[in-house]
């Protein structure tokens, strides 16, 4: 009993010094809003694009689930997945040890023969995406023997031209799409879901970069689609249905790689947003494709581990060690779980700073009007600095949890986006081209088309994923990001553009 006591007392202090060295140590990654945070020193303090943001809570809760060493996903995972999955409003969350790795498998999952009929995807099958964005989108397609199809992106929203579908459709071959919501900005899913509907396809939404975002279409629309509430939390204004990114397809997947809106290190998530079908399929791909779905630790939770009987193994051959997919093994670790419970009770705040960052950085470089192009929101047609956006009247709205503030630098302008660029980079501000611009002309996809001429096809000259690639940037929208950075991105942006 006297060690049992003497144990929680250590625990209760090493924690106490955990918390406290924290404090001391990790001050400049706090988040800008927080007056605890380290304070700017122009030209010195480093800037970044995005990047961790936590307090003594994460580093707390990292370290006690090590004191417990458990390790491999476990309570704390279990806790998490049922979490995420309340905030979005679907049915199962599953961890994954990347966003990469949730792309994999929730494209994967489609390809068992487990699911039904002409929907299951087979080697040669089209799945349509969109040109410009991150490559890990595209790779999970190819990976399985599939095609992918590249529409062109619209470079005011950076998301997939929706128009350009019914191009990229062939009846027979068509049997999915999978997109990202660029840089937090949702894709026009009132287009894309009905689209899916009408062709009997399956929508994977890669919601890596757009954790808290919203779409909102009218209530009539959406109980044409099959949804009739708001994700959780959301509040109805009797007009609209309105729900998270990542809860409105089939599918979808996070990243809680340190850039995104919360953070595990590493990690990931695919969400499962209707059919219960799915979560044992792709749990069976995450889990080196086993039949079992007991979890680490636990067994027969079944019922009937000796009484299966299934390929041509003896009957009763252990439930446990019965794989019915070629598998991996992607999960992440528990002690990365608990640091994501922590960031997800931040979650809100997060995204309310990404928004309140988005808006600083409009409202500073507004006058660079005719130098600049800025991004809209999807089915927003202008944004003033006294009335913020003016919408299509098509009846859906968006509300970006931003990644991103993204620029284009006008064709007239006396200088191109490499020189912002560099000044940028100069200048200890952090920014990023959109990923990897024109996929299509990256050199693995130039030499693919080389080896393999019909491993892809595009829709049209992709004019809209080039201008993204030869006049665009992005800036920082993270909650790291305090106002004295804004106001220094700000000025320095503005006196570069006018010096010119």
């Amino acid at each position: 009993m006297s060690l049992s006591i003497d144990s929680k007392k250590i625990r209760q202090e090493i924690l106490r010094l955990t918390r406290e060295y924290s404090r001391i140590t990790h001050a400049a990654r706090r988040p800008g809003y927080d007056p605890a945070c380290a304070p700017f020193v122009s030209g010195e303090t480093k800037i970044p694009y995005a990047g961790r943001v936590f307090t003594e809570d994460e580093v707390e809760a990292a370290v006690s689930s090590t004191l417990d060493f458990w390790l491999t996903l476990g309570p704390e995972g279990e806790a998490f997945e049922h979490e995420l999955a309340s905030f979005l409003g679907v049915k199962h969350t599953l961890l994954v040890n990347s966003g990469s790795s949730a792309n994999l498998l929730a494209l994967t999952a489609l390809t068992s023969h487990k699911i039904p009929g002409k929907r299951r995807l087979r080697p040669g099958d089209e799945v349509i995406t969109c040109a410009a964005g991150f490559p890990t989108t595209v790779a999970p397609i190819l990976q399985n023997g599939l095609v992918p199809v590249f529409i062109d992106n619209d470079p005011v929203t950076g998301n997939a031209r929706v128009e350009q579908l019914e191009m990229a459709f062939q009846e027979g071959k068509t049997k999915a799409v999978m997109m990202a919501h660029t840089l937090g900005n949702p894709f026009d899913l009132g287009v894309v879901l009905s689209f899916c509907r009408k062709h009997d396809l399956w929508l994977i939404e890669d919601n890596c970069d757009s954790l808290g975002s919203t779409y909102s279409m009218r209530v009539s629309k959406a109980k044409e689609l099959g949804f009739l509430e708001n994700s959780p939390g959301i509040p109805s204004d009797g007009i609209h249905i309105t729900r998270y990114t990542g809860s409105w397809g089939d599918l979808s997947t996070q990243s809680f790689y340190p850039p995104h809106h919360m953070t595990m290190g590493e990690g990931g998530a695919v969400n499962i947003v209707l059919h219960p079908l799915l979560k044992k399929i792709v749990e069976s791909f995450r889990d080196w494709g086993r039949d079992c779905w007991c979890a680490s630790g636990q067994d027969n939770t079944c019922g009937k581990r000796f009484n299966w009987k299934l390929g041509e193994l003896p009957e009763g051959y252990d439930h446990k060690y019965i794989y019915s997919h070629l598998g991996y093994n992607l999960k992440p670790l528990d002690l990365q779980a608990a640091i994501g419970r922590v960031q997800l009770k931040k979650l809100p705040d997060f995204i309310q700073a990404r928004k309140n960052n988005w808006e600083t950085l409009r409202r500073g470089l507004d006058e660079l009007g005719d130098i600049f192009d800025f991004s809209l929101p999807t089915h927003a047609t202008m944004w003033t600095s006294n009335a913020g956006f003016s919408w299509d009247g098509k009846g859906s709205l968006t509300d970006c949890s931003w990644f991103g503030f993204m620029i284009r630098v006008r064709p007239n302008a006396q200088f191109k986006v490499r020189d912002l660029a560099k000044h940028l980079d100069q200048k200890k501000i952090g920014n990023r081209m959109l990923f990897g611009g024109n996929l299509t002309r990256q050199p693995v996809f130039v030499q693919l088309k080389k080896d393999r001429p019909n491993s892809f096809r595009q829709i049209g000259e992709t004019k809209g994923a080039d201008e993204i690639m030869n006049q665009a940037l992005f800036l920082g929208t993270y909650p790291g990001i305090s106002k004295p950075m804004l106001e220094h991105e700000i000025s320095e942006i503005r006196n570069f553009a006018l010096q010119r």
